[in-house]
């Protein structure tokens, strides 16, 4: 093959390495200076906490002196479904005096998969089968309506 030939494949070949690089997407918390785990117990208080991380991404359902931030990196290579690269979880929980009591960081391998009811509501009538949805509503049709003039409405009019 001669160079040219060379040099026009891998020129046409070059657009196609932009599919096999993967695309990142960040969600949530993204620190700019200070991370949630370098917060100290007993010393950084509420307000210092808000003043150096910002508002957390969440307050604890059952505990409003527990702030967490989340944050989550995905990679995805072309059409395919995106996939977590990592994933961070830190929950800082205050005391009574609004000083920092703990500092809890969770990663991707602390998740469980949670499974749900899976029960239907019942719903009124009856289920119809294959064939009566397929031929259900011949005879039920309306013709649709015209504004034509017919011997018994002269004008078209309704």
């Amino acid at each position: 093959m001669s160079r040219c030939a060379i040099l026009a494949l891998s020129l046409l070949a070059l657009p196609l390495t932009a599919c096999l690089t993967p695309s990142r997407d960040y969600h949530g918390y993204v620190a700019d200076e200070a991370q949630p785990r370098e917060m100290k117990p007993g010393e950084d208080t509420r307000s210092s906490v808000l003043a150096q991380l910002g508002s957390p991404s969440t307050t604890s359902i059952f505990d409003e002196n527990t702030w967490i931030y989340m944050s989550e990196l995905q990679e995805r290579v072309a059409y395919l479904n995106p996939k977590v690269k990592s994933r961070s979880v830190v929950a800082i929980r205050f005391g009574e005096d609004d000083k920092v009591e703990e500092v809890v960081e969770y990663d991707e391998t602390a998740g469980q998969i949670v499974n749900y009811a899976s029960r239907e509501t019942p719903t009124r009538g009856r289920e119809l089968g294959f064939w009566e949805q397929i031929f259900g509503t011949i005879g039920a049709v309306q013709l649709p309506r015209t504004d034509e003039a017919t011997p018994d409405n002269p004008t078209g009019r309704r």
